[in-house]
């Protein structure tokens, strides 16, 4: 997972031909198409096979290898299917009574191994991420499709279990479609391990060309697409051991781009003439996440977040208009709820538990922690009221949250200890359940949808294992009517029963501006994902550098 500069410029005069099917000799760079974009991360995804893929990098990647049937407006309008952009569907046609949708695919569409796009690639694509085989996070957000049938090798038909306003969306945004022929020989449960996760073929304007475990992962253009050539011939994911060596490779000219940019970055990259800032607002939110049911046996509750009486003392313990400001500066707000204020129907209605230390105290004096033995930490019949805070060494920010969160604890009497795991290490015991609390980002889909998956009883990623049967009867109600008032209303209702319910504390809402070289014209940068319009981005001719005359292939 290490490269030096050296090796890196070596490495990237080094790429091979990756050719498409079918086709001549790889074209040059030339008027609007040519580059090479070089994205500096912090730490590589575990797959890039889309169900099972998390996090940003690998998001982003196979956001531009793989196609939806449509894709979502710019104005991530969720109801219905206005705003909606043809992609692998031509178009699309709604049955009389909307218990059903039929989606004829383009006939042009092809993976990149030239095999047309077939129906059967639809049908099987629900099969993998309605599996009971894998754990996806995806799953409960299709609970409402009932079947993909085969009309003919063209047609996929979606039927629903009930009318909702948000049936199209939920068959387009969560999936990206799967290539049946490459992939229905696998058994599901051996999908997570199978290479088509380090050597995906999609169907976007981008394909994949190479990962080398630790350095880059790059995609190529697809010179073939039946949307259009993607303008930059190449992007390349440069993979840092950690976040500073990615503003490193930024700042020395190794690499072109940096998302989720640091407040003491901001200046650098004012004084550095190659760069420029773009306003990134994402819909990202931060939390410290409880976990409600004991880690040994989940059957009971967690002999410290189970009481609602420590959570909220641990709530109004936390100034956290000060940890945004000391984290974030003027990058960050605090969080209302689990969602921005962006997808937040009337957030000043809502009424947030205040930053009260004395407050906070008499709670847990209340809930029988006391300090027996003067050591300066609560405990009862024994007991420390002490946890451990899980962090992902990825994020600094989080990193510095859980130091401030430690010490505004610690003049409460509870013993807070940051636990900085690896990555991956971090995922697996939070999807496991295996901590106290943790600290959390999460990026919440378009139209709240994704709630049911994060914080509702029944979803997937509800890693704290919060069970309000009101927030999921209102979450539910919201999602299900037809009459956007009532709904505002019912969502106003869910977030306040859950910041009552106190299953986190919410901390922070992140304005993420991204670093990007100059030569670089860009796309408006969307919410729900900045890579939406890589495949247009481009470089001015004028300003082209040595890595943008490579051309798809040929070594120099």
């Amino acid at each position: 997972m290490r490269l030096s500069k050296t090796r890196w410029l070596a490495g990237l005069l080094s790429f091979s031909l990756v050719a498409c099917p079918g086709e001549g000799p790889p074209p040059k760079a030339d008027g609007d198409t040519g580059g090479t974009l070089i994205v500096t991360v912090p730490a590589e995804p575990s797959t890039l096979f889309p169900p099972l893929m998390s996090g940003t990098q690998g998001a982003a990647i196979v956001g531009v290898i793989f196609d939806r049937l449509a894709e979502i407006g710019d104005g991530l309008e969720t109801y219905g299917d206005q705003g909606f952009q043809k992609r692998l569907a031509s178009s699309w046609t709604w049955s009389t009574d909307s218990l059903s949708i039929a989606f004829t695919l383009d006939s042009l569409a092809r993976w990149h191994d030239g095999q047309p796009v077939t129906a059967d690639d639809v049908r099987y694509t629900f099969r993998v991420y309605t599996s009971d085989s894998l754990v996806l996070e995806q799953k409960s957000l299709l609970d409402n499709i009932d079947s993909v049938s085969v009309r003919d090798p063209r047609t996929a038909v979606f039927w629903f279990k009930r009318r909702m306003p948000r049936q199209f969306y939920d068959a387009t945004y969560h999936m990206y479609v799967l290539p049946a022929h490459l992939l229905d020989t696998i058994p599901m449960a051996k999908l997570e391990s199978a290479p088509f996760g380090r050597n995906p073929v999609g169907t976007g304007r981008f394909r994949f060309a190479r990962w080398e475990p630790g350095q880059r992962i790059e995609i190529i253009a697809d010179t073939a697409n039946r949307r259009g050539r993607a303008k930059l011939d190449r992007v390349i994911w440069s993979i840092a051991p950690d976040f500073g060596a990615s503003t490193v490779k930024l700042f020395a000219g190794e690499a072109d781009f940096l998302e989720q940019l640091r407040p003491e970055n901001l200046a650098q990259v004012a004084r550095t003439p190659s760069l420029r800032l773009i306003d990134n607002r994402t819909l990202s939110y931060g939390y410290l996440g409880f976990n409600l049911r004991d880690s040994k046996d989940q059957a009971r509750p967690n002999p410290l977040f189970g009481d609602l009486r420590v959570r909220r003392a641990l709530h109004m313990a936390v100034d956290r208009e000060r940890l945004v400001r000391n984290v974030f500066d003027s990058l960050g707000m605090v969080a209302l709820a689990p969602a921005p204020r962006a997808l937040i129907p009337d957030t000043a209605a809502f009424k947030q538990l205040p930053y009260d230390v004395a407050a906070a105290r008499a709670l847990l004096d209340s809930a029988g922690w006391r300090d027996s033995d003067n050591d300066g930490v609560r405990d009862r019949n024994g007991v420390p009221l002490a946890f451990g805070i899980l962090i992902p060494s990825s994020s600094t920010s989080r990193q510095r949250y859980a130091v401030l969160l430690q010490e505004q604890y610690r003049a409460i009497g509870v013993k807070a200890t940051p636990q900085v795991l690896e990555n991956n290490a971090w995922s697996d015991a939070v999807d496991s359940h295996a901590f106290d609390a943790y600290l959390g980002g999460w990026q919440p889909s378009p139209g709240l949808v994704g709630l049911t998956q994060t914080w509702a009883s029944r979803g997937s990623s509800n890693a704290g294992r919060y069970d309000s049967p009101v927030f999921d009867a209102l979450l539910d109600s919201a999602l299900t009517t037809f009459d956007p008032t009532a709904s505002r209303r019912y969502w106003a209702r869910a977030f306040q029963q859950i910041d009552d319910d106190v299953p986190a504390v919410w901390l922070y809402e992140q304005r993420s501006p991204v670093a990007i070289h100059r030569r670089f014209i860009t796309k408006p940068l969307r919410a729900d994902g900045w890579f939406v319009g890589l495949a247009d981005w481009r470089v001015d001719p004028a300003q082209r550098i040595d890595r943008d005359r490579i051309g798809l292939g040929t070594p120099p």
